[in-house]
């Protein structure tokens, strides 16, 4: 991480008598090969003086956890400077290589490998570059460090003897110059040379396939190339890829983004702000934290288990005790643009991309309509420093158009931000080029699976602004709860893939946690078939009295409501949020009626709270809605996002820093912004925090979808019921 801290070490155990509620076990010392690898390495790297690297300061190889510390560089890292700013041009990208050549040439003469060079372990000071992490006390890897059959490094940066796992005994300097190659590949061109995807599909390109140099500078390429070679002994030395890239003399700050060198004295000025003392204040309990995105993707559905169950406890906690009380336009052309009238003041434009002619048209102009009605109240601020204005472009919810509207707008330097994905497909396309664009490209409308899309996971651009699809569930498993059903049974449609699976796991052990007495049964539903008659037959048969349909289908959900109705079933139906769509509405009928659905939006019109009532009347005002018209789902989240956006852009503004694409990026991963519908904002490891923001809807008869609130007060409501009728209704 950008600036990380210098000492690598944990606190030790305290000693005295146990303590009344124990600590967790310290870890155990590590082993004696470990103990003398770090011991061994840890005096030659406290011998290591290159300019170009970070200086040991001091080391304990005798400690029970071994520690090493280093001096402290605020720079952010070569990975967050390309999120931020995009390629490097070839100039900037001769002089950081020659650098960082010229640090492993030093490492090399000093008997080290650094076996993990990669832009996430080079920080960016404003003389130049300094290559941090040799590796040494990498609790995940050390130990493989002198162990046979163990791969070590990057995938996507190691060499081919490295993923071979040939043993440390055959990865010598050869492979860091390997490495050296794919960083510069990466940083010219924003491209690894062997692609991305699973671990499995890039280890097994980076041995058997060549590397996909076309987009490298011609005059660059050869040199990457002898440095990408699979032959150890055929890459070139470090100090002669140093020499080849002109070496270490000449300037190097003024060849960098206009931007860093603000962005290191900011952080500079973070590291010499001393706290000052406040007066105590009382601060109600945070609300609970869930996984970050990244989280998700390493413990996948163990980790939503974990969530969906603690929410649900919760849940459980509370139902125990008292509770609480304009359509078309050109593929990617602008169909539509609002100007800020902020005279002098300067003038920053949000893109919104979104469908407004597709299957998700009524979406995409609730998103406009959000965004238009927040800049317009903004640049009616007096107090405002700057204007906002809006682009709107039409995608038509295709994945194609959306990536060539991608495109333009990415090349169009006056937009900052872009609002308005309606589908995973439309994420995937255009996700990507906006990163490559250093783009924000902010999402409240669809859900994407994170483990089935790695890549989207570093995308620092890609914000998704909404609980993720899965912990959605809530919104059935709220009834259940309130109801105290004995017996429920789970629809897994695999035309989902693993999420029907994720989904009727996470039932189960949510129900588990929340302590209710329910017997959970499972039916597949094959993808190839439309046939979901058997499962509802078995559902029938199970003595179930509700059943989730765990799938994202509105089409096939609407079959399956149909056939739940045929086998005779009465009970409780529910889905997610996916599946609440005029497909499922007409193709179910009136079999529809009193289906449960979570959702991550929320109905302002239904909040008691003076912004969302103010909201809804200047909706309406703005959009010539009726007082008794609902407002359209999304409006209030793109509205809200639209509004943290501009406060983040006043944030940049008020730091002295310019307001760029990249420099916003960073700001709004750091903002906690309280909106209108809901809260917004990002933990440390970049996931949306606020994963317990799950909404009620019900469909009523005729078709209509009524609002029944945060899951806890829904839950409130079906305890209500119970009680008014003296059983489940």
């Amino acid at each position: 991480a950008p600036g990380r801290r210098g000492l690598q070490r944990a606190p030790p155990p305290r000693g005295g008598a146990p303590p009344r509620h124990p600590l967790p076990a310290p870890p155990p010392p590590p082993d004696p090969a470990f103990r003398e690898r770090f011991r061994r390495e840890a005096r030659t790297a406290e011998r290591i003086t290159g300019r170009w690297t970070v200086r040991v300061l001091g080391a304990d190889p005798e400690a029970r956890e071994p520690w090493l510390a280093t001096e402290y560089v605020p720079g952010p890292s070569l990975a967050e400077t390309l999120a931020l700013y995009g390629p490097l041009p070839e100039p900037a990208v001769r002089a950081l290589g020659a650098r960082l050549a010229d640090a492993l040439a030093d490492l090399h003469a000093g008997g080290l490998v650094h076996r993990d060079v990669k832009p996430a372990n080079v920080l960016l000071a404003v003389d130049g570059p300094r290559l941090i992490d040799f590796g040494i006390a990498r609790v995940a890897g050390a130990t493989a460090l002198t162990a046979t059959d163990a791969m070590i490094g990057t995938p996507g940066y190691l060499a081919p003897e490295q993923a071979r796992a040939a043993g440390a005994g055959e990865v010598g300097p050869p492979a860091d110059v390997f490495a050296l190659g794919c960083v510069l590949a990466y940083v010219v061109t924003g491209e690894r040379p062997f692609g991305t995807g699973t671990v499995a599909a890039v280890v097994y390109r980076t041995v058997h396939d060549e590397p996909e140099l076309g987009a490298v500078p011609a005059a660059l390429r050869p040199l990457v190339a002898a440095c990408l070679a699979k032959d150890p002994a055929a890459r070139p030395t470090a100090e002669a890829v140093r020499d080849a890239l002109g070496g270490t003399g000449g300037p190097v700050g003024e060849l960098l983004p206009p931007g860093l060198p603000a962005l290191i004295a900011e952080r500079s000025a973070r590291v010499l702000d001393l706290p000052v003392p406040e007066p105590t204040a009382v601060v109600p309990p945070p609300p609970p934290r869930g996984p970050s995105r990244r989280a998700l993707l390493a413990g996948g559905s163990a980790a939503l288990v974990v969530t969906a169950g603690a929410l649900a406890a919760r849940l459980g906690g509370l139902i125990g005790g008292s509770g609480s009380g304009a359509t078309g336009g050109t593929d990617g052309g602008v169909l539509g643009t609002t100007s800020a009238t902020a005279g002098n003041l300067p003038t920053y434009t949000i893109g919104v991309q979104t469908d407004l002619s597709g299957p998700r048209k009524a979406d995409g102009r609730a998103q406009e309509r959000g965004v238009r009605l927040a800049v317009e109240r903004f640049n009616a601020r007096p107090d405002r420093t700057f204007g906002l204005a809006v682009k709107v472009h039409d995608d038509a919810g295709d994945p194609a158009r959306a990536a060539r509207t991608a495109t333009a707008i990415g090349k169009d330097r006056a937009v900052l931000a872009v609002i308005g994905p309606t589908s995973p497909e439309v994420v995937t396309a255009a996700a990507k080029i906006y990163q490559g664009n250093s783009l924000v490209y902010a999402n409240v409308a669809t859900g994407v699976d994170f483990t089935v899309m790695p890549d989207l996971v570093g995308e620092p651009s890609y914000f998704e602004m909404r609980t993720q699809v899965e912990l959605l569930l809530l919104g059935f498993s709220t009834v259940v709860i309130a109801r105290k059903l004995p017996r429920v049974a789970v629809v897994e449609d695999r035309a989902a893939g693993h999420i029907a699976w994720a989904m009727g796991t996470s039932l189960k052990d949510s129900l588990a946690a929340a302590g209710v007495a329910t017997t959970t049964s499972r039916h597949e539903v094959d993808a190839e078939t439309d046939d979901f008659g058997p499962a509802a037959r078995a559902v029938k048969a199970s003595g179930a009295e509700g059943v989730l349909y765990a799938g994202l289908s509105p089409a096939r959900a609407a079959r399956c409501a149909r056939a739940l109705a045929a086998a005779g079933f009465t009970g409780v139906c529910g889905a997610v949020e996916s599946v609440l769509e005029p497909d499922f509405l007409s193709g179910a009928g009136p079999v529809a009626e009193g289906w449960y659905f979570g959702t991550s939006y929320v109905d302002p019109a239904a909040l008691a709270t003076e912004p969302a009532k103010e909201f809804t009347a200047a909706y309406r005002a703005r959009w010539g809605r009726a007082a008794t018209d609902p407002v359209e789902r999304y409006a209030a989240e793109a509205y809200d996002v639209t509004l943290a956006i501009a406060e983040t852009m006043r944030g940049v503004a008020a730091s002295g820093l310019a307001v760029q694409r990249g420099a916003l990026t960073r700001r709004l991963r750091e903002l906690t912004y309280e909106g209108v519908a809901k809260k917004y904002g990002f933990d440390t490891s970049n996931g949306f925090r606020f994963l317990h923001q799950v909404y009620v809807h019900r469909v009523e008869a005729g078709g209509k979808v009524g609002y029944l609130g945060h899951y806890e007060e829904a839950a409130e409501k079906e305890k209500k019921r119970r009680k008014e009728t003296g059983k489940a209704p």
